[in-house]
């Protein structure tokens, strides 16, 4: 596969912990959605980006929350897709910590499964 092809289900994962709330899972969604690269994916048709409950499965940090990045098109590789999705949520928790009480929710960024989608 030449750089910047995408296999089917690739894309990456923030999993929230059962700390996050439906507030928590939407700010985190919009501002996803705003950071630039991120969004001119999403615009260029290339990304896709959903929320849907989590597994829990993770023994260390079940998630209560995922939010899905879903490579689309062939623009973009996974690791530039977790580095982009990381640097927004490190953003977006120093944010949260600025306007709100409390610490955010831990989060993690991972590749999705071969297949998933």
């Amino acid at each position: 596969m030449a750089e910047g092809d995408a296999e089917a289900g690739a894309g990456v994962r923030v999993a929230l912990d059962a700390s996050a709330s439906r507030a928590d899972v939407g700010a985190l969604q919009a501002w996803l959605e705003q950071e630039q690269p991120i969004q001119e994916l999403v615009r260029a048709g290339a990304l896709r980006i959903e929320v849907r409950p989590g597994d829990g499965a993770d023994e260390h940090m079940g998630s209560a929350w995922e939010i899905a990045l879903h490579i689309v098109g062939e623009v973009t590789t996974v690791a530039t897709l977790a580095e982009y999705t990381s640097r927004a949520v490190k953003a977006w928790k120093a944010n949260r910590r600025r306007v709100e009480n409390g610490e955010p929710p831990r989060t993690r960024v991972d590749p999705l499964d071969p297949g998933e989608d």
